[in-house]
């Protein structure tokens, strides 16, 4: 591995030249001046040690696309502990978030949870394309490696990501531009709470909370900093990071599940 393909390593598992030192056994001034490029020509031994704990972000890409065994190796640690390795060992079969190294378990969503992302991701989507744009609409199960460390991993029921760049294959390497999350009994205090948090600290500029029961949709627009808008099931929403000519449409999207609130 040669050391520019180190370094993006480095960014991408968010290690820092002390954590690197300790991993690898290489003096820490020694670590500095490679990475910083003041040395141009490291030993093959130095190289070799270093080059062994980059390692581990292809085994755990390995780790995602291998059919995973029951046996769970996260329980030997505590909540605030875990990393990617956990939640890589996790059961395909089991949903989770990990959020600053505490994992969260996703239930199941509703049959109107699903409709609803699939409809709000619909939308989206269609006007993506109608545009020609570069940005591209996802809908869960997908991952986001939102701080580009090995301790938060998150799974929106809806973003869209306008930088490609971020797309890897494994998951979406930082923050999206657009994140929508869907609130159940089992995530309203996460999806207000931490995530909201999580969402503002990392730059994502715009972020709707989607509240089914209440029949109502809270829109945070980060970038420029505005106060919260709150909309009814019976508005077209617009979507602040395509300049609003984009609008959600939430008349249609109700109408479409109604029958699923007569049940």
């Amino acid at each position: 591995m040669t050391v520019e393909e180190m370094r993006q390593r480095k960014k991408e598992l968010g290690y820092t030249n002390e954590k690197i030192s300790e991993l690898s056994g290489v003096p820490l001034g020694t670590v500095q001046k490679i990475f910083a490029g003041v040395t141009g020509s490291p030993r093959y031994a130095t190289l070799m040690a270093l080059s062994d704990i980059f390692k581990k972000e292809k085994d755990m890409e390995k780790k995602a696309d291998m059919i995973k065994e029951p046996a769970f190796s996260y329980y030997a640690r505590g909540q605030g502990e875990y990393t990617l390795e956990d939640y890589y060992a996790l059961p395909d079969e089991r949903r989770a978030e990990l959020i600053d190294g505490v994992i969260y378990d996703l239930a199941s969503p509703t049959n109107i949870h699903q409709l609803m992302g699939a409809e709000i991701w619909g939308q989206l989507k269609s006007y993506i394309r109608s545009e020609g744009g570069d940005c591209v609409p996802f809908v869960a199960p997908a991952d986001v490696q939102l701080d580009c460390d090995d301790r938060t991993m998150l799974q929106p029921d809806v973003f869209v990501v306008c930088d490609r760049k971020k797309i890897i294959n494994r998951c979406t390497f930082g923050a999206p531009d657009f994140v929508v999350e869907i609130l159940s009994p089992a995530t309203r205090k996460k999806d207000l709470g931490v995530k909201l948090k999580k969402y503002i600290g990392a730059g994502v500029s715009e972020y709707w909370i989607v509240d089914p029961d209440k029949k109502r949709v809270v829109v945070y627009d980060f970038a420029h900093e505005e106060l919260p808008a709150i909309y009814g099931f019976d508005a077209k929403i617009p979507v602040g990071i395509f300049g609003g000519k984009c609008e959600v449409d939430f008349a249609e999207i109700y109408e479409y599940i109604r029958f699923l609130y007569e049940k």
